[in-house]
């Protein structure tokens, strides 16, 4: 079944006020959906830069540790996410053990959003961050949840409207690398969890700058390198023994966590993702580490 969303236009793009149905986009499916399935690998730095072959042959990325044709990342990415989305807050919370809630609650901290506040929520998959958002904007504000995958997006809106959060969302089918929305848009912009599934990080960068006002804010929360090697090890021995299984035996699919664990290995690390940010065109950016550096919260301000 067509999943129907509605989108108020003159609160996104200030024109007349029409209500029309939001459908699946004409582009590759390709989930943002943030997650926290893990599963171990070393942590030694990878190539973080889009693998590009000679000019006879498609170019390729990564789909975790595998190449893939950049044409079939996208397909693949929003299989992954179709699976995992009808228990993603239960294994979020179980493969966690609830430090997810903290590390968002850090990244609501530092975004500065206040009363009044236009936030868009891209990879928003099932709320967490837009729910506290919308408390903060208020009825004067708005907040837009978008996602590329229809199965996460569709979770993240039943469950807000269960919970009572409409009046300032809005909920949006959207790709990372090419936003509907006008330049100069947003005060804030965050994706949590989800930019280690975008085929183009740098493409989604600029993207994200465009769509905020001069002085607004772009928060990048997502998996990172540990900082000491006692952690590492143990985070692959987690990851290794435990993860998978329990997507098996709860989701029963080790596969879609199998990825989602390599995804994270193949992320920029801190201080690459920060020199992306800066190469976008992003001013005063920096990072916090947490939980020994296992998750990043990078901050980047538009000039």
């Amino acid at each position: 079944m067509i999943e129907w969303l509605t989108l108020n236009l003159d609160r996104i793009c200030g024109k007349s006020s029409r209500r029309l149905p939001i459908l699946p986009l004409a582009i590759p499916r390709q989930s943002m959906a943030w997650g926290l399935e893990c599963r171990a690998f070393s942590f030694g730095d990878s190539d973080m830069t889009d693998q590009r072959k000679g000019s006879d042959a498609e170019p390729t990325t990564h789909f975790g540790f595998k190449n893939v044709p950049e044409s079939q990342k996208a397909e693949k990415v929003a299989e992954v996410f179709h699976s995992v989305a009808a228990k993603y807050d239960l294994m979020n919370d179980l493969l966690s053990g609830g430090m997810h809630r903290l590390w968002k609650r850090f990244a609501i901290e530092l975004s500065g959003v206040r009363s009044g506040n236009r936030v868009l929520d891209i990879a928003g998959g099932t709320g967490d961050l837009t729910r506290k958002f919308s408390n903060l904007v208020g009825p004067t504000g708005q907040v837009v949840l978008a996602d590329i995958n229809e199965s996460m997006l569709k979770v993240g809106r039943d469950r807000l409207l269960d919970l009572g959060v409409a009046g300032n969302v809005e909920f949006v089918q959207a790709d990372a690398e090419k936003l509907p929305f006008p330049d100069n848009h947003f005060d804030c912009v965050t994706i949590a969890f989800g930019l280690r599934n975008v085929t183009h990080k740098e493409d989604a960068l600029r993207s994200m700058l465009r769509v905020l006002k001069p002085g607004g804010r772009l928060l990048v929360l997502e998996f990172s390198k540990p900082t000491n090697a006692l952690m590492s090890k143990a985070y692959d021995a987690y990851s290794f023994a435990f993860m998978p299984l329990m997507g098996k035996l709860i989701t029963n699919d080790s596969e879609s966590y199998r990825y989602l664990a390599e995804s994270i290995r193949m992320h920029p690390n801190q201080e690459t993702l920060k020199s992306m940010m800066v190469e976008a065109g992003f001013d005063r950016v920096t990072y916090h580490n947490m939980t020994a550096g296992i998750v990043a919260l990078h901050r980047g301000i538009k000039p």
